[in-house]
C-alpha cells in the first residue's frame, strides 16, 4: 500500500497493481473527496473483481494523481464494493509515469529530471490495513 496525492488530498490505503488494466476508486475515497453523481461520466463497461464476479460502475472521473513532483491525469472507473484499498492505480498510470513496479522490493520507481525517484511500500499502513479490512472502511 502506498499514499498518493488524489485530487488534491493526501489519500491512504493506495494499491499499485502492475497486473489489472483499469483505475478504480473505491466509495470510501469517493465519499472523502466529495465527489457528486454529476461529476461523474458514464461508464458502461462491465468489470470482473478480483473475485471472479461482475462489478457494475458508478461512473468514471478524471483526477489528478500525485508522486513527488509528477503529476499524472488518471481515468479511475468508481466501483460500489468493499476493498481494504481507497484506490488502484495500474498499467496506464505507470506507462504515464514512466514508472517500473517491483512486487519483490515493494516500490515503484520512475524518472524525474534527471534522477530515479521511488515510492515506497507505506511501512505504517501494513499493521492498520489488517484492522480496517476487518471493518468496511474508516476514513480516507
Amino acid at each position: 500500500m502506498v499514499t498518493l496525492r488524489i485530487g488534491g488530498y493526501d489519500v491512504k490505503r493506495g494499491l499499485v497493481d502492475q497486473g489489472s488494466g483499469a483505475e478504480i476508486m473505491y466509495p470510501d475515497l469517493y465519499k472523502g473527496l466529495k465527489l457528486k453523481l454529476e461529476d461523474l461520466v458514464s461508464y458502461e463497461s462491465p468489470l470482473v473483481g478480483f473475485d471472479a464476479k461482475v462489478v457494475v460502475s458508478m461512473g468514471q472521473i478524471r483526477l489528478p494523481v500525485q508522486v513527488g513532483s509528477e503529476v499524472v491525469e488518471v481515468d479511475f472507473i468508481i466501483v460500489d464494493a468493499y476493498s481494504p484499498y481507497t484506490a488502484i492505480v495500474v498499467r496506464p498510470w505507470l506507462h504515464a509515469m514512466g514508472a517500473v513496479s517491483s512486487t519483490l522490493h515493494l516500490n515503484v520507481k520512475y524518472p524525474s529530471g534527471d534522477k530515479v525517484k521511488e515510492v515506497v511500500r507505506s511501512q505504517s499502513m501494513a499493521p492498520n490495513w489488517m484492522e480496517s479490512s476487518a471493518s468496511a472502511g474508516e476514513g480516507l
